[in-house]
């Protein structure tokens, strides 16, 4: 392997405590030696030794005419995921930062990221100073993985799960609507596991757990992140949760729905007819760092 150079920078920034490492291959292209290489990405991940972070998210070049980078997400085990809500919410607010001027004077401010699940659009919510408060992401169209709900035995239980997919699979579990939220995420964290690497998955899944709160378009919900385990928030879960629920008539479409995760509130609507879904959330710049290769060599 080619000699590293002895620091990389890099961006810490999470969405809603779902946080990452922003590296820009633009500027940094020595990042792709790093990448390549699954055990670096965990040791950087590793929260303890490394940085720590739910995983790594990789700025590169446009591939499409209208988006102005690309993003690629690689997990805290090292696996690369099809697309990550929460990290392109943080993307975008890393690539509006770079050009303020550019992408603030668009009506309304917004620019386009290519993605493993294609280029999509990101719209910002500014403030009056013109600091960014939240990231709207037009998610694309989900697809029904299975036409019926699938049963899976896990342990003692039985699932009744809908699989979608936002770019990325999910198996979405409607739980007993008397379970408190800590004991929803103590389910996801007993069961999670279980239905991520469950035979019936052979790319494994993310995994939501879900509770209808009342009448009103609001759901309690936990995930189970394939490659990252029980995360604080995970946008394209919220995105499938919210899917599942107006597929079962829980949840009305074109409705703003609130999305409660451990890490705090998104808001998704999906459109009457399916063809899209919205999620809006904040996107926070934490620090700016580097890592010491020779630490994640050793």
């Amino acid at each position: 392997m080619p000699a590293l150079p002895r620091r990389l920078p890099f961006v810490k920034m999470n969405g809603l405590g779902n946080d990452f490492l922003v590296v820009d291959l633009r500027k940094h292209p020595d990042w792709e030696l790093v990448l390549a290489q699954p055990l670096l990405v965990r040791r950087i991940c590793d929260r303890h030794r490394g940085v720590g972070s739910d995983g790594i998210l990789a700025v590169g070049p446009a591939q499409s005419a209208e988006s102005v980078a690309a993003m690629r997400v690689h997990n805290a085990d090292g696996s690369i995921a099809e697309m990550c809500g929460n990290g392109l919410r943080c993307v975008a607010r890393y690539l509006f930062e770079q050009d303020e001027k550019r992408f603030s004077q668009l009506d309304p401010p917004s620019l386009t990221v290519d993605t493993g699940a294609g280029a999509l659009l990101c719209q910002f919510v500014l403030s009056l100073d013109g600091v960014v408060q939240q990231v709207e992401i037009e998610m694309g169209q989900p697809k029904l993985l299975s036409p019926a709900p699938a049963s899976l035995s896990v342990g003692k239980s039985e699932l009744s799960l809908t699989l979608v997919s936002m770019g990325n699979p999910h198996a979405v579990a409607f739980c007993d609507p008397a379970l408190t939220y800590s004991q929803l995420l103590a389910q996801a964290t007993e069961q999670g596991p279980l239905v991520e690497m469950h035979p019936l998955f052979p790319q494994r899944t993310n995994v939501e757990f879900v509770n209808v709160q009342g009448g009103a378009a609001h759901l309690d919900v936990v995930v189970w992140e394939r490659g990252c385990g029980v995360t604080q928030a995970c946008g394209t879960g919220a995105c499938a949760a919210v899917v599942a629920a107006c597929l079962r008539g829980l949840v009305p479409l074109k409705t703003p729905c609130t999305v409660r995760l451990p890490g705090g509130l998104l808001t998704v609507t999906v459109a009457a007819d399916y063809t899209s879904v919205r999620m809006r959330g904040e996107a926070e710049t934490v620090f700016c760092g580097e890592v010491i290769t020779s630490s994640i060599m050793a």
